[in-house]
């Protein structure tokens, strides 16, 4: 959800973004310069030259959480570039740790940084929820770094919006996705439908769906996300409807639009995919994994997925050139926008100055052009599909990609032509709206209307008063 917008795409944007994926520029890798003294990657200064040889820099440890899973497919790669981190830098050591066990990622950070036991870094700041945390006092102002950092100038324009804030920059590009409707060749070509030619709206998709399901091959159309981040798919629709979920206000307070027309249509459009045209699974809240699980077997024809997900195909067997990629249907409204989302890099406001210089040169290091070149070409020499979208504007996602099929990469820039950023203040009203989104799924009789209505007048209360209320001190 991973996985790359919050409203508001700024012009010119999406040329950029497109120059990322299709596009190499080359340029300097080096991270950061100093009026005063001589640089090291990422900002943090060294003594001037006279006195360089005889001044060593002081040992430091930080500790990030980005320690890999065992079965990670790239763990081996990994490790090689922490080992390239400490070679260059030998005065850091780096703490690898696994996040602590908890309801969501998310949710253990937020509560570690609240307890004070946060990591110096944290890879995962996603684009929706970011400048949530800026303003919880969880990322550190990282404007010196930047203003410092000679590689500023290499990262699309679009990736920077969230982790901007009153000017300041807070996060770290690392990553950054589209989304787009993923499907199974193979099954369209068994239904009689033409694998070029993905459905272009939602009826069509959903007459796609009836002829790609089949009970007695246990197979259906369209594993649909109804688990408890539904949300994250569900706005898509509502995008497609011609509204959202959300109204950022020019003052920063938010407007809820959960009963809003476009909002009653997805849902009412969700409800006949699981009632009507009986095209998803039976058990419409089960886990995002099985989903996925569902599509890698066969069981699955169409899902929605992320330009960054391609990796967990191949690691399951998928053959990717049965495998297509394509913009989501267009809805009512005509339009049928992708979401881009991300993650940033942030720092620990309450670590040591020297923790963070450390983790400043770290972070910047993993997100170099060397090394983001250097991790495309291992996932490629390993079969793996990496994100054919990249952050940075000098580094190519697409070079190397021998084996990647054509029509793939193709789709995979036709739905980065229109996109849009998740709703804001997502994170904190994703628990209400899912809640109206399980209740219409799971009861055919559901009143749509007013499950929309009791979520958002609890919602307001909870959530949207008390939080224009401090948004306007």
């Amino acid at each position: 959800m991973n996985i790359l917008k919050r409203k508001g795409f700024i012009p010119g944007a999406m040329a950029m973004l497109l120059l990322a994926a299709c596009s190499g520029n080359g340029g300097s890798s080096n991270a950061g310069s100093t009026d005063a003294a001589k640089a090291t990657p990422g900002g943090a200064t060294q003594p001037a030259a006279s006195t360089a040889a005889s001044v060593k820099p002081a040992n430091v440890e930080i500790t990030v959480w980005d320690k890999p899973k065992p079965d990670e497919p790239r763990k081996a790669h990994i490790e090689e570039i922490w080992a390239g981190f400490s070679a260059k830098y030998p005065h850091i050591t780096v703490k690898h740790e696994t996040p602590p066990t908890g309801t969501s990622d998310r949710q253990v950070f937020m509560t570690a940084m609240a307890g004070g036991t946060g990591p110096d870094a944290y890879q995962y700041a996603h684009f929706p929820i970011i400048q949530d945390w800026i303003k919880a006092g969880y990322a550190l102002d990282l404007t010196k770094y930047w203003n410092d950092f000679a590689d500023k100038g290499k990262y699309i324009p679009s990736s920077l919006e969230q982790a901007t804030k009153d000017g300041k920059v807070y996060g770290l590009p690392y990553k950054m996705y589209t989304v787009g409707l993923i499907y199974n060749k193979k099954l369209y070509q068994g239904a009689g439908l033409d694998p070029s030619k993905p459905p272009a709206n939602w009826d069509e998709f959903a007459d796609y769906g009836k002829k790609l399901t089949d009970p007695a091959k246990k197979q259906y159309g369209f594993a649909l996300l109804g688990m408890e981040w539904a949300d994250w798919h569900f706005e898509y629709y509502v995008w497609q409807a011609g509204g959202d979920l959300t109204t950022k206000n020019a003052d920063g307070t938010i407007k809820l639009e959960f009963t809003s027309e476009p909002v009653v249509k997805a849902l009412q459009y969700w409800r006949d995919l699981k009632w009507k045209h009986k095209v998803v699974q039976s058990n419409v809240v089960q886990n995002i994994d099985d989903n996925n699980k569902d599509f890698f077997q066969g069981r699955a024809a169409m899902m929605l997925g992320a330009s960054d997900s391609f990796g967990g195909f191949a690691k399951n067997g998928v053959d990717l050139n049965d495998v297509g990629f394509a913009p989501l249907p267009v809805g009512p409204s005509g339009k049928a926008p992708s979401q881009v989302g991300g993650e940033y890099w942030i720092l620990n406001p309450k670590s040591s100055k020297e923790k963070q210089d450390a983790a400043w040169l770290y972070i910047t290091y993993l997100t170099s052009k060397e090394v983001q070149d250097s991790d495309i070409k291992y996932l490629y020499d390993n079969g793996i599909m990496p994100n054919l979208l990249s952050v940075r504007s000098d580094v190519n996602p697409l070079q190397g990609a021998k084996n990647v099929p054509a029509d793939l990469i193709s789709g995979v820039q036709k739905a980065a032509q229109s996109v849009h950023l998740e709703y804001a203040l997502k994170e904190r009203l994703s628990p209400y709206i899912v809640k109206a989104i399980q209740k219409v799924l799971l009861s055919e009789n559901a009143d749509i209307a007013a499950e929309l209505k009791a979520a958002q007048e609890t919602a307001q209360r909870e959530i949207v008063d008390p939080y224009n209320a401090e948004i306007k001190k």
